[in-house]
């Protein structure tokens, strides 16, 4: 008959071994970057294109409404340094034009006037400049994650870093060079109207007087551009009607000569847009554009409204990585690839071995000291050890955790701790016997005594296992993880589950004399 607490605590211990074992069983532990290889990128995302690409459409809104509402201007430019500049005949017509745009930009500020008051210097204000960064690099975050879970990996890492930074960890991942490009690709998807084609840019411009018509752009086509025949340099108006935003759906599909294609959907918003185009464009070649390159340029047939395919000589995986990133949507920004360190199957695997061989002869050490040391005491301590790596596992398994390579030296950490704690207790029961207590009273006194130096112990470790946690990257967080989780288990396995197992001996009656 069970006495006292042990008609709770068994019970919970039964339950705890069977929670951990089915986890175990049903739940494989994921291996992170270290353990079985993968790609490991530090991605800057290059904000100040972002400012520079939003002066350049207020340059291109104030031109046309200053033409509509005549408003005179000489020039207007946008410079490097995020500074739009609008020059003006006479100080009189540049103070109109401050005027309208300080009442229809207010986000924007002076930054001086010059030439005798007839060049005028704006900016976006710094709150704005910093809210417009912030958006962008979370939107980022939010493009590369769509794109990474439609890329199909397992527990990938994705983390901000500081103020423009992205850190990517992908593990398991056997194509690298096309993990890279598919999370570089901006993907910026564009539908714009053709004026002129020209086999050379410098043809086109010949065309033209020598200088490109306002409100148009040069661009070139692909290297293998062949859905129309058309190759080489196209005149497009600048303003894109209808753009990847509007975007629905894309799939890999065939075009009419049985190759690679993308096909695309819009949404409703980009139907109609698009079916206005289209209509009021019959006979006109629309140019396809992908991150400013011309991917082709049909001539429009007909109304066109929800559906779409993007040709060009794409191998099945290139059409499949890009309408990945056309679902995904397109990054804000350009992206720059800071960092790029590989890890091959290889390493991991001698990583993964060389963390087992640690484990297991450091805990084999400490199971032959135990018992050697304290005896048939010592065998209760390991097998207490034998249940608190179970634990540690299974726990890891249940949250579906990332184990890494200091993950495992954090559970070898724990092999230390977990005996640590035995011996506390087992110090405090030979002081007890020493006094002449009984056999009884020695153990109920050792466990209680040495409970708040054990229990103080690990606190003061899972505090600093939680700094880790909330300030490391990836490997530390891995250690911390593995850490916290071997603190509670060692916490269960040395003050509960080994105060059951001599509970049990004792109120057997056999054992008169404790070995230890």
């Amino acid at each position: 008959m069970l006495k006292g607490d042990l008609k709770w605590k068994i019970p919970l211990i039964i339950v705890c071994v069977l929670f951990c074992a089915w986890y175990l069983a049903v739940n494989s532990i994921n291996l992170g970057l270290d353990l079985q290889g993968g790609l490991h990128l530090v991605l800057k995302v290059e904000t100040d294109t972002v400012i520079v690409n939003e002066l350049v459409q207020v340059k291109d809104y104030l031109s046309r409404e200053f033409k509509k509402q005549r408003i005179p201007f000489d020039a207007m430019s946008v410079e490097a340094d995020g500074i739009l500049k609008i020059t003006a005949a006479s100080a009189e017509e540049l103070q109109k034009i401050s005027e309208y745009v300080a009442e229809e930009f207010p986000r924007f500020e002076k930054k001086g006037i010059l030439g005798s008051g007839t060049v005028l210097n704006l900016s976006m204000k710094a709150k704005e400049v910093e809210s417009w960064k912030e958006t962008a690099i979370q939107q980022a975050l939010r493009t590369i994650r769509n794109r990474i879970d439609e890329f199909g990996v397992s527990e990938p890492m994705i983390q901000r870093q500081g103020k423009s930074r992205i850190i990517v960890e992908l593990p398991g991942v056997k194509d690298l060079q096309r993990a890279i490009d598919l999370l570089g690709k901006t993907a910026e998807l564009r539908f714009q109207l053709v004026k002129d084609i020209a086999a050379t840019q410098e043809e086109l411009l010949k065309r033209h007087d020598g200088k490109v018509p306002s409100g148009y752009t040069i661009l070139l086509s692909a290297p293998d551009a062949n859905s129309s025949g058309r190759q080489g340099a196209y005149l497009v108006e600048k303003e894109a009607r209808v753009t990847g935003a509007d975007l629905q759906d894309a799939r890999v599909s065939k075009d009419e000569l049985n190759m690679p294609a993308v096909s695309f959907e819009f949404n409703h918003d980009g139907a109609r847009t698009f079916g206005k185009l289209t209509e009021e464009n019959i006979g006109t070649p629309l140019a396809i554009v992908l991150d400013g390159t011309v991917q082709s340029a049909p001539t429009i047939q007909s109304r066109i409204t929800s559906r779409g395919q993007i040709t060009g000589n794409f191998t099945s995986e290139e059409a499949t990585d890009l309408a990945i990133v056309l679902r995904a949507g397109a990054l804000p920004a350009p992206v720059k690839i800071l960092e790029n360190i590989s890890v091959g199957p290889s390493l991991g695997e001698d990583s993964i071995a060389a963390g087992k061989n640690a484990i297991m002869l450091g805990g084999l050490f400490v199971i032959i000291f135990m018992l050697l040391y304290y005896k048939v005491s010592g065998l209760i301590a390991d097998l207490a050890l034998l249940f608190n790596f179970l634990f540690i596992m299974g726990v890891l398994a249940y949250f579906r955790a990332t184990l890494t390579l200091p993950g495992l030296a954090g559970i070898a950490l724990t092999v230390g701790m977990a005996v640590d704690a035995n011996v506390l207790i087992y110090e405090r029961i030979k002081e007890e016997l020493r006094k002449g207590k009984t056999l009884r009273s020695a153990v109920e006194k050792g466990f209680s005594r040495a409970h708040l130096t054990i229990l103080d112990a690990n606190l003061t470790t899972l505090i600093a296992a939680i700094v880790l946690f909330q300030f490391g990257t990836g490997p530390v967080k891995g250690f911390a993880v593995t850490l916290s989780i071997g603190i509670f288990s060692t916490l269960f396995t040395a003050l509960i589950l080994s105060k059951v197992i001599f509970d049990l001996v004792l109120q057997s009656g056999t054992v008169k004399r404790l070995s230890i």
